[in-house]
């Protein structure tokens, strides 16, 4: 007789016979049969989630029979779906219940999927950005860009250079039309480019400033909402601007690598910069690039 057979041989308590037509199992080789504990059926059993058939008065040894393995197998499917066990108790006889727990869990885990794909793009990232020379320029992450309201110009603008004179000038006019509109906090400051290329001449751009209200409008100044960005690529630039397009192809040539592609305009948030460090080398500039959602 195989060891199989044996685990499944009856036993019978004084009253019984095979004739009742149900295989009952000790509690150890119902252990067995379901790989599940004696500690865990015990703890089933003082729950009122499995109870034994049969518990003999005089040794107290608990018996299962065959007509409890579908409710052991639905509790071990259940389990393994990430029920609680005092979850398992409330529902486990409630088809209607256990489908909407189901499709909530479902959509949980569909979320943790995702984080979790989100989570291993950020160590691949930031490991590649380990073989660079500039640890800060290389790590990379997938952020949300939250909702803001902000003052906006859209301009062209000459060169790069040109940034020094037009944004304070920007800032400058608006304090005019709104002396108590204040800044979001933390504050976010950002260029967004609307060429579809790469330009260093003739830069069509867009400035914008969060601000924690609308406000009044000029011939060139608008007030808008930038809608959450569920999704976009970052990465750090430190230095002078006239370096941004290296860490531009840096995180182009990541995004390329795992299959993102960009679906607005690029930003750049602006940190530290002329206004609080003399030294070029000391700007502070996060690259913003929204990529499509899963």
């Amino acid at each position: 007789m195989s060891h199989y057979r044996l685990l499944q041989k009856p036993v019978l308590w004084p009253g019984q016979s095979i004739a009742d037509g149900e295989k009952m199992y000790t509690i150890g080789n119902f252990s067995k049969i379901n790989l599940i504990t004696t500690k865990a059926l015990r703890v089933y059993d003082e729950m009122g989630l499995l109870k034994p058939v049969h518990v003999d008065k005089f040794t107290g040894y608990r018996y299962y029979s065959s007509s409890q393995l579908p409710r052991m197998h639905r509790i071990l499917a259940l389990k393994s779906m990430g029920f609680s066990l005092n979850e398992i108790k409330t529902v486990i006889n409630d088809e209607k219940t256990i489908r909407m727990i189901l499709e909530s869990k479902l959509r949980e885990t569909k979320n943790d999927i995702k984080n979790n794909q989100v989570r291993l793009l950020n160590i691949k990232g930031y490991l590649e950005g380990m073989e660079g020379d500039n640890l800060m320029n290389q790590d990379i992450i997938i952020k949300e860009l939250p909702e803001c309201i902000v003052y906006s110009k859209r301009m062209i603008v000459q060169d790069y250079n040109s940034y020094f004179k037009e944004i304070p000038a920007i800032g400058e006019e608006v304090k005019a039309a709104n002396p108590d509109l204040k800044c979001s906090v933390p504050e976010y400051c950002i260029i967004m480019y609307h060429d579809k290329e790469y330009k260093d001449r003739n830069i069509d751009i867009e400035y914008c400033e969060a601000v924690t209200e609308f406000g009044n409008e000029t011939d060139t100044i608008k007030f808008k909402k930038l809608e959450v960005v569920p999704k976009a690529a970052c990465l750090l630039h430190r230095g002078p601007y006239e370096t941004l397009r290296v860490s531009y192809a840096k995180l182009y040539s990541w995004m390329e690598k795992n299959g993102y592609e960009k679906t607005m305009p690029d930003r750049e948030s602006y940190i530290d910069g002329i206004w609080n460090k003399e030294n070029p080398e000391d700007w502070l500039t996060e690259i913003q690039i929204p990529i499509q959602a899963d």
